[in-house]
């Protein structure tokens, strides 16, 4: 019988959460790396047992974790067995730990900075990692998405990390600017038919697409519209919050951004809005079932200042035609004082007969459906802050 397996990222560490294939009884592990804040875990689709975390702290910087028994030892790539995994100051050692920016390959230069559109210019530092994003037929390549926005990629199981440069080497490099969670590369969607196909998303420059493995990169934002930036129409400069896809459909791409929910159906080549009777076009996640293409997921806030669900009634909305047609989905969700929020990586959909959604709030509830999302309950309630949610469906 198949079984699932909730990876949960907290700011207090990271929690796995299990059920077997009827997903009526959970059991909670962890926290693993307690106190630590966690933005993303995720494991590899080809290797089971294969999980990667994204660990850091204020003191000690970034860390890559990893596990090759699902979750129940860890370790920190790029250090001997047996030896210290922190320099006499308590810093992390290993090559794991280190991503260090690469030179423009247009001009064999680091880019140094980065200008806002008040013209001032800002230095470029690596703060993060947001995302991981495990290849689709190696255990051991990874892609990080990290801040400030870069994508880098491991084929060593994260034991190095190298930046593919072309990315910030775009000509739109040097003017991209943070949005409100500062200036992250937050999204990585890897196309199962075209290994050579990567489309990347960051906050507040919009989406990118390469079709060469990494190497160039282009901006595919044509439709986007956003009234804060001085050209709302501009090529770059858009607050994209997560980009999602089918794997059966790998062209047809949507968007949840800082207003607006928007499809493509070419790639990302334009895109058209799909918010239709959503109470808010505003909100973080955004995800797509795991046998129907053109039912997906969103979760509605009141407002980029309000953080919070409309009238304070926490749901969940889906369309059955790909957007524009929204149903609320209420039964088993909190439906008055409730003030959560969900964050761009904190929703996540199994691949069982009857889909289960999943989605982590700021609250520190896990909530689960086990039809699709007619009905809700919570499988964790007292979590620190959720920060991302993954699920991996097991045989």
């Amino acid at each position: 019988m198949s079984s699932v397996r909730v990876l949960v990222g907290t700011k207090k560490g990271a929690f796995i959460i299990t059920s077997d294939g009827k997903r009526r009884k959970w059991a909670i592990n962890g926290p693993h790396f307690g106190g630590r804040e966690v933005y993303h875990a995720k494991g590899s689709p080809v290797d089971p047992n294969r999980l990667y975390v994204s660990q850091t702290s204020g003191w000690f910087g970034q860390i890559i974790q990893r596990s090759s028994d699902g979750g129940k030892t860890w370790e920190q790539p790029g250090t001997k067995p047996g030896e210290p995994t922190r320099t006499p100051d308590g810093m992390p050692k290993g090559e794991s730990n280190k991503f260090v920016y690469d030179t423009s390959p247009e001009t064999g230069k680091p880019l140094t900075t980065h200008q806002w559109y008040d013209g001032t210019q800002h230095p470029w530092e690596f703060k993060r990692v947001w995302h991981l994003e495990p290849s689709l037929s190696d255990p051991d390549t990874v892609y990080a998405g990290v801040e400030d926005a870069a994508i880098f990629r491991t084929t060593d199981g994260a034991q190095s990390w190298h930046e593919l440069p072309g990315l910030r080497g775009h000509g739109t490099g040097p003017k991209w600017q943070p949005g409100a969670g500062g200036m992250c590369l937050h999204t990585i969607l890897l196309d199962p038919s075209n290994p050579q196909r990567i489309f990347i998303a960051i906050s507040a420059a919009g989406c990118f697409r390469t079709d060469d493995g990494g190497t160039t990169w282009r901006p595919i934002n044509q439709g986007l519209r956003s009234e804060y930036i001085p050209d709302p129409k501009a090529e770059i400069g858009h607050c994209v919050h997560r980009i999602a896809m089918h794997p059966s459909r790998p062209s047809v791409l949507f968007m949840q951004k800082h207003w607006d929910v928007m499809r493509s159906d070419n790639s990302g080549d334009t895109w058209n809005e799909v918010s239709g009777n959503l109470p808010s076009d505003f909100g973080f996640p955004i995800d797509v079932h795991g046998h129907e293409p053109e039912t997906i997921y969103v979760v509605p806030i009141k407002s980029d200042g309000e953080h919070f669900p409309p009238e304070g009634k926490l749901r969940v909305y889906r369309s059955r035609t790909g957007g524009n047609e929204w149903e609320a989905l209420t039964k088993g969700l909190p439906q008055q004082d409730c003030y959560v929020n969900i964050l761009r990586d904190a929703m996540a959909v199994d691949s069982l007969d009857k889909c289960g959604i999943y989605f982590g709030t700021t609250g520190g509830q896990v909530y689960a459906s086990s039809d699709a999302g007619d009905n809700w309950s919570p499988i964790a309630r007292d979590l620190p802050s959720v920060l991302s949610v993954e699920v991996q469906t097991l045989s």
